[in-house]
């Protein structure tokens, strides 16, 4: 089993987008999701950063229980509801189900939070986000943005990273221990809003576990 760690420098509920009732990893991280020793069961771990002055914050944790290709995701019925409402709420702007093949095999991106200002392609976008060829999906997640808990220090060495990412030096018995603690303080599913979200001065709504 392992555990890839890094940090988030941003979080809009887009990478990872936490919605719907499932965790999906389809953009940004290609390097995480295409990286070969990645399998099922494998756990994802975001950190906080200095940019977002929440380093040592937990925003949130996946257990990787489904990879499948960008049009296997584009293509499901079942995951339709993540394909993004540029004009609808925050939800529906930031859904990251948005690449799929051309009949030529190139990578076709629909209009989305990753497009250029007036919605055309963002081809530095496309060509980093398909470089993962990967879509990971979750069904057990602890998504906690802006509601993000400082970890114990005991867990600090673990979870810091100054780098991309990690994971070859991360112990399974560190993440087993690490994981203890997430599920005997936490229930799995969505604890805040995104970090970013405060851009938009929106009322926050009292919904989320504590």
């Amino acid at each position: 089993m392992n555990c890839f760690i890094y940090k988030l420098d941003h979080d809009y509920g887009l990478a990872p987008n936490p919605f719907w009732g499932v965790m999906s990893l389809a953009v940004c991280k290609g390097d995480i999701r295409g990286n070969k020793n990645l399998e099922i069961g494998d756990w994802i771990v975001g950190m906080g950063s200095k940019k977002l002055n929440l380093e040592n914050h937990l925003i949130y944790v996946m257990k990787v229980e489904k990879i499948i290709t960008f049009d296997e995701y584009y293509n499901s019925l079942e995951y339709q509801c993540k394909k993004p409402i540029v004009n609808g709420s925050l939800v529906q702007m930031y859904g990251d189900n948005i690449y799929h093949k051309t009949p030529n095999g190139e990578y076709k991106q629909d209009p989305c939070a990753h497009s250029n200002g007036d919605l055309t392609i963002n081809i530095e976008h496309l060509k980093r986000d398909t470089k993962g060829k990967n879509v990971l999906l979750s069904n057990t997640f602890y998504y906690f943005g802006d509601n993000c808990p400082r970890i114990p220090e005991e867990f600090e060495g673990m979870c810091h990273t100054s780098r991309n990412y990690r994971y070859k030096d991360v112990n399974e018995n560190d993440i087993n221990h690490f994981l203890s603690w997430l599920r005997g303080n936490y229930v799995t599913g969505i604890h805040g809003d995104p970090i970013n979200w405060k851009e938009y001065n929106l009322p926050r709504m009292d919904i989320y576990e504590e």
